[in-house]
Parts: C-alpha cells; structure tokens; sequence
C-alpha cells in the first residue's frame, strides 16, 4: 500500500518581497490612474461637465470608480 503526504510550506521571505512590491506597484498605478482621471475631469468646465450629465460634487467618487473597480 502507498501513501502519499502533502506538505504546505509557507511562503519564503524572498516570495513576500516580491508580492509585497507587486501589490506596491499596482496600488501605485491604480492611484495614479485615479490622479490623471480626476484631474482631467476637473479642468472639464461647468458646461461640459453638464453636458456629460456630471457634477463636480461627483467627480471624486467616478475617478474612484475608474480607477479601483474591476
């Protein structure tokens, strides 16, 4: 009869170092997207933002939404 065992190891230093500055790098980019989109919607005047159906009080919740939802 065989048996068979199954180790789980836990993640070495080395593979938290790189997750960690993978999940840096992404927060980095999707709060950059979030500056640029702001931003842009922000120098929109009062008559384009209407005519995009926008107010400026919405601006900051639609950057969010551009750049952190999936």
């Amino acid at each position: 009869m065989a048996y068979t065992t199954s180790i789980r190891t836990a993640p070495t230093l080395i593979e938290r170092l790189v997750a960690f500055k993978n999940d840096l790098a992404e927060r980095h980019t999707k709060h950059r997207l979030y500056r640029q989109t702001l931003d842009e919607l922000q120098a929109l005047s009062d008559r384009e933002l209407a005519d995009l159906g926008l107010c400026r009080g919405n601006l900051k919740a639609i950057a969010h939404d551009a750049a952190f939802k999936n």
